[in-house]
């Protein structure tokens, strides 16, 4: 009976014990939600100020704010009015890449040839066929026409082709403007620039190859043999793409997103079709929204900020995505498109990476910061009809300062 009775009085402290440690922790959790809720309420209070500036008089903001860590939508504005996205729709195009190629996914330029090789003379076609690598420089050149070399050629007597069937002929993109000085579209070019021919030809002199041959525009028979390749990856590309905003590098991954689908002839339309499948898996459809190219440069282009801002979510929760994307963004106030932004918040320059976005009357930017209660958050922020685009960078420089370091502003 003794022993019971001390059995009875440990439960009875174990009981205690457990109800006090759970009182604790519930008390700590609450704790933790209350100072969340003030943080969010404190932040939509700011946010909502920003928007009574005279900006907004005469112009429209879409905004999405999600808290990546608590999962949760901190705050919105305007996030399902469709706008165009400039070059911010150059996340959508690089996390449809990273999710259907892949970041190792290597975009390759093939030196081909038929005929035959005798005394180091070929008689007979060399074919460079291309598939879009916008990394292919005066040093990919030296390097393929090296290769030709060792492969016993050092006299080519016959045709010089460049195969450029891998996509549509078109040069420029839907929508693009016309007096705009934009990049020609084809997948084999050098420097960025549609002089591959010239390059060629310079590539072969500085190596000692004799050409006794004519050059153009060519399709490589399937009984062709590979002398020798070159390539990049998708993500060797990304950071151009991203950090400098460049254009070509971003139509070119677009063609790649086309080239996936295995047709014969990418088209833009096929980019779409891919870009349109991982939208819809998302949350989206067709109804929300228009893709026309890759880079963002289309007037035709029109998204909403929720759309972009749920890109950036998938990625998040797809760490090989994620990973590959957030390296590539461009960090405020250090690099790429946002060196020179945010430096005068301390807590700002360094914690945000977003792309930013700019066409006549659009500025735009999204991408990933760490707030002030160390809570990771995604983004997006469209300004439109906006004639002084400085006043939309201020008032999104200004979004991030109160995200990142809590601080109450008011545009300039």
């Amino acid at each position: 009976m003794k022993n019971l009775k001390i059995s009875e009085t440990l439960l009875q402290k174990t009981k205690l014990l457990l109800f006090v440690t759970l009182l604790c922790c519930t008390t700590s959790v609450t704790a933790r939600d209350n100072e969340y809720n003030k943080w969010c309420d404190s932040l939509k209070v700011r946010l909502d100020s920003l928007l009574e500036d005279d900006l907004f008089r005469t112009s429209q903001v879409g905004i999405c704010i999600y808290d990546l860590t608590e999962d949760d939508l901190i705050y919105s504005h305007n996030e399902l009015q469709t706008m165009r996205p400039a070059s911010t729709q150059k996340i959508i195009t690089a996390i449809t890449a990273l999710k259907v190629l892949g970041a190792d996914h290597r975009i390759y330029t093939d030196v081909n040839y038929t005929g035959t090789i005798d005394s180091r003379t070929l008689n007979g076609n060399i074919y460079f066929k291309g598939n879009f690598d916008p990394l292919l420089n005066d040093s990919s050149l030296i390097e393929l026409t090296r290769s030709i070399k060792e492969a016993g050629i050092d006299t080519i007597c016959g045709n010089i082709f460049l195969d450029k069937s891998m996509k549509e002929e078109l040069e420029f993109g839907e929508g693009w403007c016309w007096d705009d000085e934009n990049p020609t579209l084809s997948p084999l070019t050098i420097n960025a620039k549609d002089e591959f021919l010239t390059a060629i030809t310079t590539a072969f002199e500085n190596t000692g190859i004799y050409i006794n041959a004519d050059a153009g525009p060519g399709i490589c028979p399937s009984e062709a043999k590979l002398i020798c390749r070159t390539y990049h990856t998708i993500g060797d590309i990304l950071p151009e793409m991203l950090k400098e905003s460049d254009n070509f590098f971003a139509e070119a991954i677009f063609y790649n997103i086309a080239a996936s689908t295995e047709k014969p002839w990418a088209t833009s339309r096929d980019a779409v079709m891919v870009i349109d499948r991982l939208i819809h898996h998302i949350g989206h459809n067709k109804s929300e929204y228009r893709i026309a190219d890759g880079s963002g440069l289309s007037l035709y282009n029109y998204t909403t900020a929720k759309i972009e801002t749920d890109f950036l979510r998938y990625a998040y929760s797809k760490k090989r995505i994620y990973t590959h994307l957030y390296e590539a963004l461009p960090i405020a106030g250090i690099d790429g498109t946002l060196k020179n932004r945010m430096k005068m918040y301390r807590n700002t320059a360094g914690n945000v990476r977003a792309k930013t976005g700019s066409v006549s009357c659009v500025s735009s930017l999204a991408g990933y910061c760490k707030a002030s209660n160390g809570h990771q958050i995604a983004f997006c922020i469209i300004n439109q009809g906006v004639l002084k685009s400085r006043k939309a960078r201020n008032f999104q420089d200004k979004v991030c300062a109160l995200l990142c370091e809590g601080i109450n502003t008011e545009l300039n």
